[in-house]
């Protein structure tokens, strides 16, 4: 049975190492397939048309295995954890967007995570990118050489007619030598180390959007994959290692980003005041670092709570602007906002300004910013004060802005209370809390006893074992009855909080004690998975409140 080391995860897609007959290779990659697992060559009834309906599978469909078990979207419930799960005729999907969707999402709602996924003949250097952005891991060169056979040259923006000029183009061997066949599995081979190395960096997602713009099937692929939230937010990490970039419309629908947008209109908790002013983003993360946001700050003097309009994030509070993704997206500033843009975000404004309900909502806004937010007034039917008639940095904004500030009290902001909200979902009394220390050593203390320290590659709070004593429920993984000497792993798991997502902070509670960490998988990988490491822990301690120990974890390879 294959051993499945998973490294790296990026929503369905993984990055490891798999260990069958003794042999180890990296994934996703090309694999000998008959090599690896010679009980391929005795899979039968598995050519069942991914269409066919029920009656038809259940005359002709043979998953057969393991280790190898061939699945269908109507036939996915005998893999089991470990096996190689194949699923013929996958390449007849790629043309057909919805059905892709659909039955991809069928099968891996059933099949354990702990598997490699097998498309025969679906892997070419224009595929590969979304088939393991898809969760696939394994590839053959069965569609390449088919390639060839056509006459056909491979890159990853498509497949074209062999016109020997080859080596204009790639330079590789086989174009050096007129070898054809071995240039597109070389075409191939490279286009998923490319994965490889952008999931490890935290960017695949960014490669399958630019990959994506020269073939319609896969942009609607991607924006059907997109709709169904609920099935890959769980399965999205909390912070990747790389920047956001927001390059392409499709940035707007990201999992990680609609993530922020939900937390923010249904569990961050603002400043206690009545008066908001919403201001422009800028190019420069976090917003307060860069000059004109320090303009606007001065000009405002904690008088009302500062929430920044921008996309594709919609709002974004001031007290939450290092929270990832806020302080780690790139967008192509031109003022223009398109007609989807505006609707997307002016509903996110809507929905908050409908939930928060202030006196007073002033737009210190221009372009498209200001369109959002007058569409939001209407829709909610607030009154909306513009202060800014020139760019709104400008001297005479900020004097108007000032002016329109006047004799407004100034506010207690809470940074703790309101990213602990958006964090875990939950009300924190924060009074007497202190943020004590420099970045990246900066820390929350209530007297002499540390709470929480904070993060500052994703923003978030990392709570202490007395922070967890502020937070009542949520977010623990429950562990049976052992006493922890370092990582959680999943077979010691006996339950965990469905919110959980990778890279979470959470708390580990056992019959013999408690550990503080980091989810290295959502809780539902955790349910549902026989192996790997379900918490990086950095403190344990017993349940008598002896300290066991701590672990201190190399970075990322």
């Amino acid at each position: 049975m294959p051993r499945i080391d998973i490294r790296q995860r990026d929503g369905l897609a993984r990055a490891g190492t798999a260990e069958v007959n003794g042999k180890r290779f990296p994934f996703p990659a090309i694999a000998d397939m008959e090599r690896l697992f010679p009980a391929l060559a005795g899979l039968s009834s598995t050519n069942v048309p991914l269409a066919a309906d029920a009656e038809f599978v259940a005359s002709f469909h043979s998953p057969m295995g393991p280790p190898c078990v061939a699945i269908h979207p109507l036939a996915c419930g005998h893999a089991t954890h470990g096996d190689c799960v194949v699923v013929a005729n996958w390449h007849t999907a790629l043309p057909r967007p919805a059905d892709f969707v659909r039955w991809l999402t069928a099968m891996k709602a059933v099949v354990p995570p702990d598997t490699l996924w097998y498309a025969p003949a679906a892997g070419l250097p224009s595929t590969a990118h979304l088939l393991a952005y898809a969760g696939f891991d394994l590839f053959d060169t069965v569609a390449v050489d088919l390639a060839t056979a056509r006459g056909l040259f491979c890159t990853p923006e498509g497949e074209v007619p062999d016109t020997g000029s080859g080596e204009e183009i790639c330079g590789c061997r086989g174009c050096s030598t007129g070898d054809l066949q071995l240039h597109n599995r070389y075409a191939l081979e490279r286009e998923l180390a490319l994965v490889r190395h952008r999931l490890r960096a935290g960017q695949l997602r960014e490669l399958v959007e630019a990959r994506c713009r020269l073939h319609p099937v896969q942009v609607a692929i991607l924006r059907l994959l997109d709709g169904e939230y609920l099935f890959m937010e769980p399965f999205t990490p909390v912070a990747r290692s790389g920047p956001l970039l927001a390059t392409t419309g499709e940035a707007l629908r990201r999992p990680e980003v609609r993530r922020f947008e939900e937390r923010v209109v249904e569990r961050y908790l603002p400043p206690r005041t009545d008066v908001a002013v919403l201001l422009p983003c800028s190019a420069k993360k976090p917003y307060s670092a860069s000059r004109s946001h320090q303009r606007f700050r001065a000009a405002i003097r904690d008088r009302a709570h500062e929430l920044v309009v921008t996309s594709p994030l919609g709002l974004v509070p001031r007290d939450l602007e290092r929270v990832y993704p806020a302080a780690h997206y790139d967008v192509p500033v031109t003022g223009y906002w398109d007609w989807e843009e505006l609707a997307v975000i002016s509903e996110i404004i809507a929905r908050f300004l409908a939930r928060h309900p202030y006196r007073r909502v002033l737009a210190h806004l221009d372009g498209g910013a200001l369109e959002a937010a007058r569409m939001a007034a209407e829709a909610t039917g607030i009154t909306l004060e513009v202060t800014a008639s020139t760019p709104p940095a400008s001297p005479d904004a900020l004097r108007d802005l000032d002016a329109a500030l006047e004799g407004e009290k100034a506010i207690r902001t809470d940074p703790v209370r309101g990213t602990l909200s958006w964090q875990f979902g939950v009300e924190v009394n924060t009074r007497g809390l202190q943020v004590r220390g420099r970045p990246p050593a900066r820390r929350v203390v209530r007297g002499r006893v540390p709470l929480f320290s904070l993060d500052d590659g994703t923003g978030l709070l990392r709570p202490t074992f007395d922070g967890w004593d502020l937070i009542p429920q949520g977010y623990r993984v429950e562990i049976d009855d052992f006493l922890p000497r370092g990582d959680i792993m999943v077979p010691g798991v006996l339950e965990a909080d469905p919110r959980i997502r990778e890279g979470d902070d959470v708390l580990v509670m056992g019959p013999r004690a408690f550990a503080t960490g980091r989810a290295a998988m959502g809780a539902e990988e955790m349910r549902r998975s026989a192996r790997g490491i379900a918490v990086r822990v950095r403190r344990i301690m017993s349940r008598d409140g002896e300290p066991v120990g701590h672990t201190v974890h190399p970075p990322a390879e």
